[in-house]
Formats: structure tokens, sequence, C-alpha cells
């Protein structure tokens, strides 16, 4: 058991394996490594030295031919030895035919390349393409490198020490993964591409060791790139790719090569920066003819030390290098700080100096390994994409195919490990239960315990504010055991200090599957926030600590008739339209005044358009439903709101039109910016429950101590709760968030600078009597920052209020909150 835990999430990973020969080439006079050296064995077979210049070869092969550009070719003995040393001399001499630049040949192969990237990439110079591709990822160790001796361990005393145990721990683990793989999944896939509609992946088969159902997260990260020709992206690692322009890498020829029998220039890149986080150095073999790239061997050292080998093959028709395998290891590379990729789901623990002198553990051999073969390739034919807005869709029968189909697809048959590792894997997961415990995380993370056919709202069992007290209750919804197309909600809860019972019931029934369109209705009385920014198709997150609503004291009772439509049907979409008859009962001091009749109990009949919109988002369609495999900005969302006087009873007619984008960049050094823009605007009589509040989270408290809180998300910390009002706002927030570091020991820092503004305005406010609130249009300014995760989740914050707002009293500018950062994925 523990070995799969330990395969899954990648606990402490290095690969120290050393089998058959290793040779490492240097240069004779400087006694530098020579990377990406030509090593010939008897035979004729080549292999290539990574970058420091190291090979590990699986067999002795009596003699070895070494060769490099600018030094003498060298032949060595190898004998019987595990590892040897090739020193080249080196030599003056120039290409003939690599002299067309005249500081360096390498730098004109490059500029033409990358002159040349549209009629050398496929998804730029094809009108269509098609293929099939097999993908094997495997998490395993090398048994030869584990040493099989039963340790004893010692309890030192003062008297000396005293024997206590063998530790067999080496031993068992070499059984283990002589046996079979640590784990394993494989996939086959149907690419199509239109330059019209783009590209998209039909995933027709699945096989994940352990799970009936694979997790749809997983097997749709991307561990390389599609394209050698923009950035480059390993593993979750990004880096500026070698032929993009102003690229920061120094270029160098090292040799003439021929592919597939066509001449190739090799050309070695290195940032130029020796100081940079994300190190990509590689080769890029450059046909002589198209300046194509013909392959490509890539690596990226930080906390990880991954390599990829890239392979394509030539079509003369069209005259292009198309890719048809792939290959990908990732070993343990050196850092200072923990990494964690594929979506964060497998963890590398940093490593230090400490962690290169102690004692290998078994999990120190631990690698993954991932690669790919594309099969019947075709360009330029008839090709129309069905459902092209989703970039990857799974088949219902991809997890159910025998044995024959994979077959067809494999270019070799399992190998002894990879056939037992299936069987035992599935054993092991059955017997513990991880497939469920993991399934049943995923709901609980998004706030649902499954129940039998329904599952349990966390948000309903708990909650508090001013107003409520304690406000015990239940939730659920059905699920698909009950009913793949027809569903129902409900929920209820009692305020322990107003003394009122709250519940809602409703129904719906999907009538389009794949859109995942739903038609329902529903009865509401419940209390709501006055002045609150919604967005209908917004998630209702599931937090397990949310400090705002805890000091929220001022809302409005509702009774809501609603049906609603709500559907995906638009390509990276989410829409909902709703029609709500509304009686509005505030629980505070206030009376709307449109004219001669105060309105202190008031009926809204509203019309609501709201879409979420993420263009640049890529989605994946399983059988389950959709899912947005990769969050890309910006990001947009709409709303338009209509109430008409008169429509059942409604005593108002006015408009409210919303906007909001968000946009986030991740930099190659660590740090994240995000931008925040939100604005909206009420037209006609429109009464205070349904204006804006703008997200205040600060109590009216004279001490700072006495505002303590936790802090919001994207919410104004030193704003007070009533404070301002408006029909008419606009929101902008700037966030910039800094690498991670230690402190010392358990303490840490993720530093984030925050700026905010707000500005507002209202119309004809004397109709709002009963409740004293100021306007925004002077424009509100607060700054601050968050040092997230100071120890372990828990973090502080600090933010100050200036600008036209300022209050006198200095300390009342100031918030102070505590932050909790809970990063699950």
């Amino acid at each position: 058991m523990k070995s799969f835990i330990c395969a899954l999430f990648f606990v402490s990973l290095s690969l120290n394996a050393q089998t058959g020969l290793t040779i490492v080439v240097e240069s004779a006079d400087k006694g530098e490594a020579l990377p990406f050296a030509t090593v010939t064995v008897p035979g004729g077979e080549v292999f290539i030295t990574d970058i420091d210049g190291r090979i590990n070869l699986q067999a002795q092969h009596g003699h070895v031919t070494v060769s490099y550009t600018g030094y003498k070719t060298q032949k060595a003995d190898t004998g019987n030895r595990k590892s040897i040393i090739v020193r080249l001399e080196p030599r003056i001499e120039q290409l003939a035919r690599l002299v067309i630049d005249r500081d360096n040949p390498a730098n004109a192969i490059i500029r033409e390349a990358i002159k040349r990237k549209n009629t050398n990439d496929p998804l730029k110079k094809l009108n269509t393409f098609r293929y099939t591709t097999y993908e094997k990822l495997t998490v395993t160790a090398n048994p030869d490198s584990i040493s099989e001796k039963l340790d004893s361990v010692y309890v030192y005393e003062k008297a000396g020490r005293r024997f206590k145990k063998i530790d067999s721990t080496d031993f068992k683990f070499k059984r283990l993964v002589e046996k079979r793989h640590l784990y394993q999944t494989e996939k086959i896939s149907g690419f199509s591409f239109n330059r019209a509609q783009g590209l998209k992946e039909n995933i027709l088969a699945i096989r994940m060791a352990g799970f009936k159902e694979p997790l749809y997260e997983v097997i749709s990260l991307k561990l390389q790139p599609y394209s050698i020709y923009g950035d480059i992206e390993l593993a979750e690692s990004r880096c500026r790719g070698p032929l993009t322009e102003n690229a920061p890498y120094r270029f160098r020829v090292l040799d003439t090569v021929a592919i597939l029998g066509r001449d190739t220039y090799a050309v070695f890149f290195t940032p130029k920066r020796k100081s940079k986080k994300f190190r990509l150095e590689g080769i890029l073999y450059i046909d002589v003819q198209t300046y194509g790239v013909a392959k490509a061997l890539l690596r990226v050292k930080n906390a990880l030390d991954i390599t990829a080998n890239q392979e394509f093959i030539f079509n003369t028709q069209e005259k292009l290098w198309f890719p048809e395998r792939h290959f990908l290891k990732v070993t343990k590379g050196n850092s200072k700080r923990d990494i964690r990729i594929l979506g964060e789901t497998i963890t590398f623990d940093a490593s230090d100096e400490e962690a290169r002198t102690r004692k290998k553990e078994p999990s120190d051999f631990v690698y993954l390994v991932s690669e790919g073969y594309s099969y019947d390739i075709e360009f330029n034919i008839p090709l129309t994409i069905r459902r092209p807005s989703v970039e990857v869709e799974v088949s219902r029968d991809a997890s159910s195919r025998d044995e024959h189909y994979w077959n067809r697809y494999r270019k070799d048959t399992l190998d002894a490990r990879s056939t037992v590792t299936y069987p035992a894997l599935d054993s092991i997961v059955k017997k513990e239960n991880y497939e469920k415990l993991i399934f049943l995380g995923r709901r609980v993370l998004n706030g649902y315990f499954p129940a039998g056919f329904v599952d349990i709202d966390l948000r309903h069992l708990i909650r508090y504010n001013v107003h409520e007290g304690f406000r015990p209750g239940i939730g659920g919804i059905t699920n698909s055991k009950f009913s793949e197309i027809f569903r129902i909600s409900a929920y209820g809860g009692y305020g322990t200090r107003d003394g009122r019972f709250k519940y809602s019931l409703g129904a719906a029934i999907r009538i389009g599957k794949f859109s995942n369109t739903w038609i329902g209705g529903s009865y509401t009385d419940d209390l709501m926030e006055i002045g609150s920014i919604r967005f209908e198709t917004d998630k209702k997150i599931f937090r397990i600590i949310d400090n705002r609503p805890l000091n929220i004291s001022t809302f409005y009772n509702y009774q809501t008739w609603q049906t609603y439509i709500e559907s995906r049907k638009i390509a990276k979409t989410e829409a909902r339209l709703q029609l709500d008859r509304t009686w509005v009962e505030p629980r505070f001091d206030y009376a709307f005044v449109p004219g001669n009749t105060p309105y202190r109990i008031f009926n809204i009949t509203m019309a609501t358009a709201s879409i979420q919109w993420n263009p640049f988002s890529q989605f994946m369609q399983t059988p389950n439903g959709r899912i947005e495999t990769e969050k890309r900005f910006p990001k947009f969302a709409f709303q338009y709101s209509q109430s008409i006087e008169g429509l059942l009873k409604s005593n108002f007619t006015f408009s409210k039109l919303d906007f909001r984008t968000e946009y986030e960049k991740k930099y190659l050094n660590g740090h994240k910016t995000t931008l925040l823009m939100q604005t909206g605007i009420a037209i006609g009589e429109t009464p205070l429950t349904h204006l804006y509040s703008l997200m205040p989270n600060s109590r009216d408290r004279e001490t700072i101590l006495a505002r303590l809180r936790f802090a919001g998300k994207n919410s104004f910390e030193t704003m007070y709760f009533n404070e301002f009002f408006s029909s008419r706002y606009m929101i902008l927030q700037a966030r910039h968030g800094l690498p991670k570091y230690n402190l010392f020991g358990k303490i840490n820092l993720a530093p984030v600078l925050v700026t905010r503004f707000a500005w507002g305005d209202m119309d004809d406010s004397e109709k709002h009597t009963g409740v004293i609130f100021n306007t925004l249009e002077k424009g509100y300014y607060e700054s601050g920052f968050e040092l997230n995760e100071i120890y372990k989740v828990i973090g502080l914050s600090g933010f100050y209020r200036y600008g036209p707002y300022h209050l006198p009293k200095f300390n009342k500018n100031i918030a102070v909150k505590v932050s909790v950062t809970i990063n699950l994925f």
C-alpha cells in the first residue's frame, strides 16, 4: 500500500540508477562537461550524452567512439568497468558548410528557422491532418539500483549502542519493483486538426491501474508541448521556446547529422543567464534544406530533472517534419523548495545538502517515464471536427476496451512487469478502497458528501452571522444514482437568534446531455445580504473557513418563485436564463420612496440573462460531464437583469447591467500577477436591497485588534459594512504574488502585494430612508500585502486605507486579517 501511495504522489523522488556502463565526456583542456556529445557503439548505434555530458548505457560494449564538434574524435576501451570518463582534446577547425554567419553560424540557422516557422509548423502549414497515438506513463524504479542488504537499526545510549531491529525496507522494495512497476496508465487517442476549428483529441481508450473510472483531471494533463515552435512546457515547467522571437538563449552548432537520410544541423542552446530559475537547455536538429525541426532533445533542471526527446517523420510531398514519437523522463532535481506538478497532484520534496548526504531511501530511486507513438498520419484530407468547443472528448467506451483493442496500437507487447502491474494495483486499490476515497474527496472539496442517491450539501450544515446567530441546517441534491435526467434539490436551516426557519425546494430535468442543458424551477424563503453583487453563473463555492458572512448584519428576507434554463450549448460558455417573482422584506429600518408612497415591503419580478465566457480555456468532455482542464485568461462574465412594474404584481421598473473580467499571468521566475475589473449600473427605480455595496469586510470597531478577522476573497478589507452604496460602480484590483520561500524551520512566506480601487455614484440617494451611507464618487483606495502560508495554511495580511475617504483616526484606516490558504490540488 505504501508503494502505491509513493507512486501516486511521488514523495521524495531522486533517480540515482546506474546500470551497465556510464560514460562522462569532458574537455581535456578545461575539464568541462561536453553536452550532447555523440557516442557510437559497435554495430553503428548512436547515443547522445545529456546536458552534463553523461550517458548511461544499459550494457557493456567493449569499446566506443566519442565525437564532438571542435574536438578530436577518440575511441575508448570500456573493459568491464561500470563507468569511464572520456576527455577529448580540442582542435581548431570549421566546417565549410557551416560558414553562413561571420560571428556565429548557429545564430543564422536559428534566425532562418524562426523565419520559416509558418511553413514548418504543422499547425500553421496544413489545412487539416489526422492521426492516432498510443501513450504510456509508468512510475517505476530500476531494481538493480537498490541494495538488498538487511540493515541493523541501533539505539544509541550513554553506555553505547543497543541493537533494536532489522531494517528490511530496501530488501522489500527491491523485491517489489523486480515484479512490477509502481504505477502505470495507457491511453489511445485520435487527433484531428482543422485550421478553422482547431485541434481536438478524442480519447478512444484509457486504462489507469487500480481505477475502473479514470481520473480525468490527470489524463488531460500535457507533459510535453505539442509544437516545438512556441513556448516549451515540460511537466508544467514553462520556458520560452528556442524558436521564439528574441529567445534568451545562446546557440552553438555541434555537428551535422543525417536523420532519415536528410542532413541536419545539430544546434545546442543554453540560457544566456546562468541564474535562470527554469533552465531549458537542449539540442535542435534543424533540416539543412527546409530549416524545420527533425528532432529535439530538451531538458529542464530545477526541483525536477526533466528530459524530453521528440522525434519527427519527414513527409516528402508536403516537405514537412511531423511529430512521430515523444519520450519524457522525470527524476528528482535540486532545489531549496518543494514543487508540485501535474495539476499539483504529484509533489517532489526539495533537495538539499542533508538529502545528498543521508542514506538513500527506496523512494529515492523512483522515476516517471512517458512515451508515445503516432500512427496512420493523414494530411490535407476532407475533415470536419465534431463538437470543436471541447479540446478533449472521452469516449464512453474508453475505459472498457479489451486487450485485443490495445494490442492493435501498442508498438510492443507489455513486458512482464507491466503485465503484472494492472492486476496487482487493481487488487490493492479495491482492497483499500482507494478509488472510492478519491472520488469521495473530490465531492467533499466541491462541497458535497455523497450518501446513496443524494449528495449532502456541506454549505448548509452550520452557519453564523450577527443577525441569525448560529444557523444549523441540512441540504442536498440528488445525483446520477437517482437519475441522470432528473434532479431534486432542497435545504433548510434555523436561525437561533432571529428564530426563523429558512428553506428551499427545487427540481430540474435535463434536455441536453452534451450541452448539459437543464430546465428547472424552485421556491426559496431565505435571507440575502443587501447590496450584494452576484453573477448567477458563479459557482457557489464551498469554503472550510469563510469569514465574510460572519460579520454581515444587514439582510433582507425574500420569498422567490423561480424558473430557469442553464446550458453550455455555446462554445466556452456557461449560460443561465431565469425569471424570478420575489417578495422582499428588509430586516432593518429602511423604506424606499420612489414617489409619494414609501415601500417597506415590496414585490420584484425580474428576468435575468447571465453568461460566463472563458474563450481561451481548454475543456474536456467526459462521460460524467464537462470539466475545465486548463484555465486560461482573460475570462469574462456578463449579466443583464430587468424588472417590469405590473408584471406579476411587481412594484418597480429598473435595469441592471454587470460585467467582470479576470486576468492571470504566471511568470517563468515563479511570480504571478492577477487583475480584476468589475463594473455595474442600475437604472430606474432600484431599492437599496438590489444596489451595490462593493464587498466590504470590516466591522466598525475602535481598535485594530477588535477588527481582526479572517480575510475575504476580492473584498475591501478596510471598508466597513453599509458604509457605501452605489447605483453604478467600478472596481479595479491588482495582485502580484512572489515565489514562496522558507524563512526558517517550518515558517514560510508567500508574499502577495495587493492594491484595490473603487469608484461609485448614487442617483436619487434621498429616496432611500432609514439608512445612513456615503457614495464613492471621489474614489476609494486601499493597498496592502498578504503573507500567506506562514505556518502551513495560516497567514497574515495587512491593508491601509488612503485617499479621499481616509478616516481622521489613523488606526481606523488599518486592517489586519488572518488568511487561510488551502491548496488541496
